[in-house]
């Protein structure tokens, strides 16, 4: 239960120190882009993610089990935030987020974090590609500059409603997302090491606004960003409004749960280190009440971000803690110039994203497992795009856990930590 920062902060050294500041600078050059355009694919206000990104991230640093751990708004969050603030409205989201919170710190004092071991893997593959689905699709309006008089959020009425706009696509639009794209591809294969995730967007808007296109950005969409956080409040609670969120503030506290554990994994597999499960899972519910007070999105462990601090050469959690740190710092300096970033740069990014959370590279290996477990994965994929997440966790790990009951004379097969 004892955060990594306290066993770190012992035998912490300057150099240390200065590893830790630039590999954090360098997650929240990542960070800031993928912030916005979470919180903006959600269905919020881009603030919102900067919001989060500080908040939780400094949060899940400072109580976290793992000693790289970079947390704030993910993707795997965008389909059950917009879903909730479409039907509940964003003080609902506020309130699923805290009550997630509450769950994830109750499971953390009960020593729950062992527990996503059994979590089929498959359930897990399924829903990531899933999601990934929907947040590709979901961008395609944006990319495209498409004009709809309103987007369904249902991914089946989705469909017809992009291909009935397709006489408004918007050339310029579609060139700025397609630069922007090839930009990140670019950068990411010569500069792995170089957060060139905001010098792309920020290159792409930057072309759009000296060429004066007709473009969409954050301030034409949604205003200014504000320039410091906003004040912390509690969300409107009551008994009937609790149980009308109860399931969505399950499925956020198991999707924090699951991909923050996740995130600790790979990373203790690139520095040779053992995350503290329990830690996590506390700090996960920790840094999601603390998002919620700020009025900020759900936050977990992110794959992307952790592995970046890793590569920059970040050393404890003192590095997610600047990183941080360092997006307070831009958003109370440099909110107008985030303004200025083009929609459909954003989207790019958010596409690729979506492209990467679906791990191409694994698919063959999934379609040469067991046909239990392909069956298992196609299911909760399917539930995922055509029906709803809660639905497709609690059927995915349901059969799951029956089809290892069925095969409990079989050796489980070797679990294998994702690479998003």
């Amino acid at each position: 239960m004892k955060p990594k920062l306290l066993t770190t902060l012992k035998t912490y050294t300057m150099p240390e120190f200065g590893a830790d500041v630039l590999a954090g600078i360098t997650v929240a050059m990542v960070a800031l882009p993928l912030s916005l355009a979470i919180a903006i694919a959600s269905g919020a206000e881009p603030a919102a993610g900067l919001v989060t990104a500080i908040v939780a991230g400094f949060l899940i640093s400072a109580f976290g089990g793992s000693r790289v751990q970079i947390g704030g708004p993910t993707g795997a969050f965008i389909v059950v935030v917009y879903g909730v603030i479409a039907q509940h409205g964003y003080d609902g989201l506020v309130l699923a987020t805290l009550m997630a919170g509450l769950i994830l710190i109750v499971a953390g004092w009960l020593r729950a974090g062992s527990l996503i071991a059994f979590v089929p893997e498959p359930v897990i593959n399924g829903f990531t590609i899933g999601i990934g689905v929907i947040i590709g699709f979901g961008q395609i309006s944006n990319f495209f500059g498409l004009s709809l008089a309103h987007e369904p959020a249902d991914f089946v009425e989705k469909l017809p409603a992009l291909w009935a706009a397709r006489d408004s696509v918007s050339w310029q639009s579609f060139g700025i997302g397609l630069l922007t794209m090839v930009a990140i591809m670019v950068l990411r294969r010569l500069f792995p090491r170089f957060p060139g995730l905001i010098v792309a967007v920020g290159a792409g808007s930057a072309l759009a606004a000296v060429l004066m296109l007709p473009v969409d950005t954050i301030f034409s969409r949604f205003g200014a960003l504000p320039d410091r956080l906003p004040m912390p409040h509690l969300p409107q609670i009551s008994y009937s409004r609790v149980i009308e969120l109860l399931p969505s503030a399950a499925v956020i506290a198991f999707l924090a749960g699951v991909e923050s554990l996740l995130s600790a994994m790979v990373a203790d597999r690139m520095i040779g280190g053992h995350h503290r499960p329990n830690a996590e899972v506390l700090a996960q519910g920790i840094a999601n009440v603390g998002s919620s007070l700020f009025g900020g999105l759900p936050a977990t462990g992110a794959i992307a971000r952790t592995a970046t601090n890793v590569r920059a050469g970040g050393k404890t959690p003192v590095a997610g803690m600047v990183h941080a740190l360092t997006i307070l710092i831009v958003m109370m300096v440099a909110a107008p110039l985030a303004g200025y970033l083009a929609m459909p740069a954003l989207a790019a990014l958010l596409m690729l994203t979506a492209w990467n959370m679906t791990e191409p590279h694994k698919w063959r290996d999934y379609m040469q497992a067991r046909p239990s477990d392909r069956v298992l994965l196609l299911l909760t994929l399917v539930l995922t795009v055509v029906a709803d997440l809660t639905i497709a966790i609690g059927v995915g790990v349901a059969v799951g856990l029956a089809l290892r009951l069925r095969r409990r004379e079989v050796p489980p097969a070797d679990w294998h930590t994702p690479d998003r």
